[in-house]
């Protein structure tokens, strides 16, 4: 157990995440004597997390605020609620950590939130909202769209001058929104994060694009398209993150291990 920490070992606590923060905190908070139950959306994300006797992993979607109280309440009446809940989505996942923030709050069960600091956007224009991108002046331009499948159509209905390309996740429904949203099958390209830099260089080069928009997420996706983007001298924007939800506590990495530890 971590030094410090007050805790009883195996204590529960449940981690709502990804594959991003999500695997490391994980086993950063069994390894401090926690027992962790991992909630994820999809088979896939699953595989980021090791097996382990103090890890679980549950596959499926959370449901709205009233099936996450369901959860909460079901877990206290067989004596294995959680200390702690934490909302490790991504900074983007605004239904999901509002749903979490309005289920915790309603039981009184202690919830934080996961916050990556923001990274310096020096160069970049920063679209307040995705509506912002009708003002940005793309006529003719090529645009790589990098900000999720579900706002293609949206992004493209903003900028209908720009010829369009698209950086989607390697899965069904993503390929099915970019097809709907009306992108060229030879203008989609199908990767995971993670996957290395050059294969998007490339990209970047033979489709001619001249700008990207992506997420300000704080991750390292958004770490790589900036680095490409001065590289290449491409025309960032930078879609600002979502206010966080009202009345959840935001915390650093450290300053979340911590305020577990002496709780």
């Amino acid at each position: 157990m971590h030094p410090g920490a007050s805790h009883q070992q195996g204590d529960r606590l449940w981690l709502v995440g990804g594959t991003g923060e999500g695997p490391p905190l994980a086993l950063a908070l069994e390894e401090r004597g926690w027992r962790v139950r991992v909630f994820v959306v999809s088979a896939a994300a699953a595989l980021a997390y090791p097996a382990s006797q103090g890890l679980e992993v549950a596959v499926g979607p959370l449901g709205d605020a009233d099936n996450l109280m369901v959860q909460l309440q079901r877990a206290r009446a067989t004596a294995v609620a959680p200390r702690w809940v934490i909302d490790a989505t991504h900074p983007f996942a605004q239904r999901i950590s509002a749903d979490l923030g309005r289920a915790c709050g309603a039981l009184q069960q202690p919830l934080l939130r996961l916050v990556r600091p923001l990274l310096p956007a020096e160069g970049a224009t920063l679209l307040p909202r995705l509506a912002s991108l009708g003002a940005v002046p793309l006529q003719d331009r090529a645009l790589l769209l990098a900000i999720g499948a579900r706002q293609l159509r949206l992004a493209m209905d903003l900028s209908p001058g720009a010829r369009h390309h698209c950086r989607i996740l390697p899965s069904a429904g993503a390929l099915a929104e970019a097809m709907a949203a009306g992108l060229k099958p030879g203008r989609v390209a199908c990767l995971r994060p993670g996957t290395g830099a050059d294969i998007e260089r490339a990209l970047c080069r033979r489709w001619g694009i001249e700008a990207v928009l992506c997420r300000r997420s704080g991750g390292p996706t958004e770490a790589h398209w900036q680095r490409l983007a001065s590289e290449a001298q491409l025309h960032l924007l930078l879609l600002d993150r979502p206010a966080e939800p009202p009345g959840v506590e935001g915390l650093g990495w450290l300053e979340l291990l911590e305020r577990i530890g002496l709780a």
